[in-house]
């Protein structure tokens, strides 16, 4: 009996060290009591079901399509400063301004003349001979054909004039970022699309899943997933001069924590994952360690969400966004298929809590290690002194 005493008395020390004991984070009811503390709301709780899973899957999301409406195919290209200009004046017999000797003789008879290739200066003129200087810019070739051969109508034998443009810096679109050649790219007549300026460039360098398209024109820049625009033709939307397309490698990743077969962060492997494939990823729960009732994702949701869900608008994170906490109750078989449809986000941490159990489990092993000496003691001494 003079062992009894130490025992009771380790044993009652191992009993209070079960509240200290090592572990991954809070329980399930942690989780759920610690969302209020000092009678001020601190994240929201959220169950997951039919009504929140259908309400993150309907949200609208950002697209070229709806930013960009108001343009549709781009107008005729327009000669700008900065452009390469050609003018070929012809006319209808020899002896008039431009037969002078060197010029090249066409099979009709006529005569013509080349002017040197000019770039369209700041005040957005070019020199023509006997014409004087011509404003080009904003104008189409066309347009400025006509007013050369009105100029030249008095002096030249019926001239006939044709201007083109050798290189345009105006009517062209910036592609940049992680394409293979970085271009500034000529846009054609007939238009061209986004995904015709990313083949002009080289296309991609990252995976299409961990690429984004960033699109600026007019004051306005909008970033979709390549995979967006891959996948929808809408989003495919015509490129207007100016533009400046930048491709970014952005990769999507979570974090896992608690009673999972590995606590790590995860990359995203496709363009989207649900919650069900992103548990797989990180091992599924451990049968001897996880609380299947405690399965949570911690996120900030914008205000839009936040009143869409019904809960608490808690403006602390950044964008003025709340903190929710999603629970998910494995036990239930009906969670497996809202696994399957909930839509995990760049930067979530998923939390799976330890059973009850297995905290019990680890006091009775600390127990164990306490008070297996002095048990030994105990029974070797009775051994010794019967």
């Amino acid at each position: 009996m003079k062992f009894s005493a130490p025992f009771v008395c380790l044993a009652s020390i191992a009993l209070a060290g079960c509240y200290t004991l090592p572990t991954a984070g809070p329980t399930a009811h942690q989780v759920v009591d610690q969302s209020v503390k000092d009678g001020k709301p601190r994240f929201d709780v959220v169950d997951i079901n039919n009504h929140v899973v259908t309400t993150l899957l309907s949200q609208p999301k950002e697209t070229f399509r709806t930013r960009f409406w108001k343009y549709g195919k781009p107008p005729e290209p327009k000669i700008g400063i900065g452009d390469t200009v050609v003018v070929s004046i012809w006319e209808a017999a020899g002896g008039g301004l431009f037969g002078a000797p060197g010029t090249e003789t066409i099979p009709t008879g006529s005569r013509s003349v080349t002017v040197p290739d000019q770039v369209v200066a700041r005040d957005g003129a070019i020199s023509v001979p006997f014409a004087g200087r011509v404003a080009v810019a904003g104008k189409s070739p066309l347009q400025v054909q006509g007013e050369i051969e009105q100029r030249l109508a008095g002096k030249a034998i019926e001239p006939q004039v044709i201007v083109t443009v050798a290189k345009s810096v105006t009517n062209t679109a910036t592609v940049s970022g992680e394409v293979v050649n970085g271009a500034r790219v000529p846009l054609s007549v007939g238009g061209d699309r986004m995904l015709d300026l990313i083949a002009a460039a080289g296309g991609a360098k990252a995976p299409v899943y961990a690429t984004f398209v960033r699109l600026s024109r007019g004051g306005e820049t909008v970033t979709i997933p390549m995979s967006t625009l891959v996948g929808d033709p809408a989003e495919n939307i015509y490129a207007w001069p100016g533009d400046v397309l930048t491709l970014v490698r952005i990769p999507q990743s979570f974090s896992v924590f608690g009673a999972t077969t590995t606590n790590t962060q995860l990359t995203f492997n496709a363009e989207t994952m649900s919650l069900a494939e992103a548990v797989a990823r990180a091992g599924g729960l451990q049968d001897q360690r996880a609380d299947p009732s405690g399965v949570f994702l911690f996120r900030y949701e914008p205000p839009a969400v936040v009143g869409a869900l019904g809960t608490t608008n808690l403006p602390v994170g950044p964008g003025h966004d709340s903190p929710v906490v999603y629970r998910l109750d494995f036990r239930d078989p009906n969670s497996y298929f809202l696994a399957q449809r909930f839509p995990i986000e760049d930067k979530d941490i998923i939390y799976v809590s330890n059973a009850l159990l297995s905290d019990m489990q680890k006091f009775f092993t600390l127990l164990s290690t306490v008070t297996g000496p002095i048990v030994t003691g105990i029974v070797v001494n009775r051994s010794i002194n019967p």
